[in-house]
């Protein structure tokens, strides 16, 4: 049995075939905003597979009912009540007819739980009627969304729970699930996850874009490309489309769509006056609208509430007046607590912002306050006292230069290119790579030496090794060297360094 269907032509003017036993086996997502032509794939692909495969299709626009004219689908009205619709997806898989869920009646709420009664229908039969069925979900954001809207959280988590079952446990069962939406971002992503093919079409968000380059495996820069795309036309990538990314255009359909974009009509030639008559006057046959639901009014505060409330109360404090420091006292009362900091044995493993956290609370302890307690102020006391530099080697003119050239650096190296500074300025010997990846922050030896090729390429460091296998680090830019060392001697760490003033 023939199982490829054709969903239109690829750019070289080739059949775009998709393979429609692949797709029972694995799952379809088709994204694109609003006007690329989503829906009309959706059209094509069940006009192309309504004789070879059972379908189901949840509408909430009401936009695929016109298949049934043409195609022998049966419309469900989705107003029925939720147990009534459950026994109608049975009855559905029993005997194998392809049916439209019509829910465009229905207000945000009541179609997420009328979705998920006949999903869980189809999903909860027999074994005996497990048949092939292709189930496909326009609007997909809607019924899984990422976070609530407006719909209740209840019908939300029912909606979600049967999308999850759809996606991921419907394969057994004979579901192939095809979700269509226009935001991935908006989609849940254990839903979106599950697909293993994709359909990508026109998308502007940058956050779309980049999804959906993720899910093709496209480089980021090139998400761009989805923005270039025209109206019908689609990248498609997966085991029952392509094995890469391949443009495709999506062939004419059959059936008439109701929710085509309405097409431009000159405006009715009549005079200001009977214009005016038909917008002011009722006429004959005419509905009245229902009347506008009125805001309620507060609830008056009742003695209960108002006794909680009293009890509840917090007054707001006026904040504490800051103390005025002698500039050399703030200076020392940094470094004493930046001592305190990088004395703790875990120091070393924390991240630049859990140590500025700690840092912050203790300066507010002591009533430290100013310029020097901030963010980027402390990432440069926290180099230097990392690089665990003396006296006479802060006040040298070489480790001026070290300061300069250390912020052309990413923020991460600063302490890492300050302690190789400070061993070249004294003449000491090469550091290890174990002393490297602990001043770096890590226990990686292999990520220390990266750093330091990377750091190399940047021109501010040349690495040598002799014939002995002793490593010598120069920094051109301070005139400066270390002594030979071996890169990876028998040490286990280094001491705590600390902060000088």
């Amino acid at each position: 049995m023939k199982t490829g269907i054709d969903m239109g032509s690829t750019r070289g003017g080739e059949p775009a075939e998709l393979d429609l036993a692949e797709l029972l086996a694995t799952r379809l997502l088709v994204q694109g905003n609003s006007g690329s032509g989503k829906s009309h794939l959706l059209r094509r692909l069940l006009e192309q597979s309504a004789p070879l495969v059972q379908q189901a299709i949840i509408d909430p626009e009401g936009d695929f009912v016109s298949l049934a004219d043409q195609f022998g689908h049966v419309v469900v009205d989705g107003t029925a009540s939720p147990v009534e619709l459950q026994k109608i997806a049975l009855r559905v898989r029993q005997h194998r007819v392809s049916v439209v869920l019509n829910l465009e009646e229905l207000d945000a709420d009541e179609q997420l739980r009328a979705t998920a009664a006949f999903l869980g229908g189809l999903f909860d039969i027999d074994r005996a009627h497990w048949y092939p069925m292709l189930v496909v979900v326009d609007e997909a954001q809607l019924f899984a969304p990422v976070m609530a809207g407006e719909a209740s959280d209840e019908a939300r988590r029912q909606s979600l729970g049967a999308m999850t079952n759809l996606m991921c446990r419907g394969r057994k069962r004979g579901l192939a699930g095809v979700i269509a939406t226009q935001r991935l971002a908006k989609l849940a992503k254990n839903v979106a996850a599950e697909a293993s093919n994709f359909l990508m079409g026109r998308t502007f968000l940058d956050i779309d874009m980049q999804r959906a380059a993720d899910l093709l495996g496209m480089d980021r820069r090139q998400a761009e490309m989805f923005r270039d795309l025209e109206r019908g036309q689609f990248v498609a990538l997966g085991p029952a489309l392509s094995k890469k990314p391949l443009p495709v255009r999506i062939g004419p359909v059959a059936s008439v769509d109701r929710g085509g974009a309405p097409s431009l009509l000159p405006l009715p030639d009549q005079a200001p006056e009977d214009a005016s008559k038909l917008i002011f006057t009722a006429g004959e046959d005419e509905v009245a609208p229902a009347p506008w639901p009125r805001q309620p009014r507060p609830r008056p505060a009742v003695a209960p509430e108002i006794i909680r409330r009293i009890e509840t109360h917090q007054p707001v404090l006026p904040p504490e007046p800051e103390i005025e420091m002698d500039p050399a006292e703030r200076a020392a009362a940094l470094v004493e607590i930046l001592n305190e900091l990088l004395d703790d044995p875990e120091a070393r493993d924390r991240p630049v912002a859990v140590l500025y956290q700690d840092f912050t609370v203790r300066c507010r302890m002591r009533r430290v306050s100013g310029p020097e307690t901030g963010l980027d102020a402390f990432r440069k006391r926290l180099a230097v006292a990392r690089a665990g530099a003396s006296e006479a080697v802060l006040s040298s003119e070489a480790w001026e230069k070290a300061l300069t050239a250390a912020e052309t650096l990413p923020e991460d190296l600063h302490g890492l290119f300050l302690f190789i500074a400070r061993s070249a300025i004294e003449g000491a010997p090469c550091p290890s790579d174990a002393e490297l990846a602990e001043a770096y922050g890590s226990h990686s030896p292999s990520r220390a030496r990266r750093l330091i090729g990377y750091i190399e390429e940047r021109g501010l460091l040349v690495c040598h090794v002799d014939f002995r296998g002793q490593r010598t680090l120069a920094l051109p830019t301070l005139g400066v060297e270390t002594a030979p060392g071996l890169a990876s001697p028998l040490v286990k760490g280094l001491p705590p360094r600390r902060a000088r003033g």
